[in-house]
């Protein structure tokens, strides 16, 4: 989250009255994140989250806020987006697509407890389930492709050792995603970004998962191998914390065996090539952050070395859970 469009009150204010939401009472600015501008708007019966999408278009929203819609309608604490009068889920402000979704209670907690960590685990397995009849189908944008092409728009920025471990590690994308297990495992819509600031707790239990821009169709295990990589990993060192991750898998490994679909071998194979894919994904959109930022108000570029740290302890350290 960031803010890159200044909204006035009087935008949100029309956008409240054409979804007969009540008089508006705050518009809060959103600092966190990088991807699109957000403010909390506040009426006298609720707390909203307004998001004006910046690199999104229109026709590659509908899959975001319906799978979020279809989620929230299965249960899951998920924001829920706001339709308008003819139902129609995405809305314009200030010129641009926009969505108004419920704000959650809680708050991301920074240095999870264990039970925490399980249950991130867990609720990772029921968006999996849940998410495989949803209506629609997209792939995830920052898949290999575009992996491939951010690798081109830093690699002037990278020298050395640096620029070996990049052309290493598209190699070994591309040797994973040709597998045999690869081709097996299970796919589907995923979050694809649910790293601990994204998820809320009310004291020691989930409250909510949020930020789904980044959501697309891929391999379950791609999805929890994003989660372990920020939920179970040292956050000075990068280094992996093994008890972290048997718990983040123990919980999901759980919830897929309650909902009937148990994780298979090939997944438990696949996991430390996917824990490389996936900081390889965070790496490269971090150096494109940190080389290229983006004008906006209020906005703090993540230092992509944590995610460099991280890229380079899941080579060392090929981990597979005990279960």
């Amino acid at each position: 989250m960031a803010v890159y469009t200044d909204v006035q009150p009087e935008a949100a204010q029309t956008l409240l009255a054409q979804l007969s939401l009540g008089p508006l009472e705050s518009l809060t600015p959103i600092g966190a994140g990088i991807e699109n501008t957000n403010y909390f708007v506040r009426t006298p019966e609720a707390v909203w989250v307004l998001t004006l999408f910046e690199r999104l278009s229109t026709a590659e929203l509908p899959f975001y806020l319906q799978l979020m819609r279809h989620l929230a309608d299965r249960g899951l604490p998920v924001p829920a987006p706001v339709a308008g009068p003819e139902g129609g889920l995405i809305h314009e402000v200030c010129g641009k697509p926009a969505a108004l979704v419920n704000c959650l209670s809680g708050r991301d907690v920074v240095a999870p407890s264990l039970a925490q960590i399980r249950q991130a685990g867990e609720l990772s397995a029921r968006l999996h389930v849940a998410a495989a009849d949803a209506p629609l189908r997209q792939p995830n944008l920052r898949g290999p492709a575009w992996r491939e092409q951010a690798a081109q728009v830093v690699a002037p920025y990278l020298q050395g050792t640096q620029a070996v471990l990049l052309q290493e590690e598209l190699a070994h994308q591309h040797l994973s995603l040709a597998s045999a297990d690869a081709q097996h495992a299970p796919q589907g819509p995923v979050h694809a970004d649910m790293f601990r600031d994204n998820v809320l707790f009310d004291g020691e239990s989930l409250s909510g998962v949020i930020d789904f821009y980044f959501a697309g169709v891929d391999h379950w295990v791609f999805d929890l191998a994003v989660t372990l990589n920020d939920w179970c990993v040292d956050l000075s060192s990068g280094h992996l914390v093994p008890e972290a991750a048997q718990a983040l898998c123990e919980g999901y490994a759980q919830a897929r065996t309650q909902a009937g679909q148990p994780v298979t071998a090939a997944e438990w194979r696949l996991l430390p090539a996917m824990r490389r894919m996936a900081a390889l994904r965070f790496w490269l959109s971090r150096l494109a952050d940190w080389h290229l930022p983006r004008a906006a108000s209020l906005l703090t570029p993540k230092d992509p070395a944590h995610l460099e740290r991280v890229l380079q302890d899941c080579r060392a350290q090929p981990w597979r859970p005990a279960l």
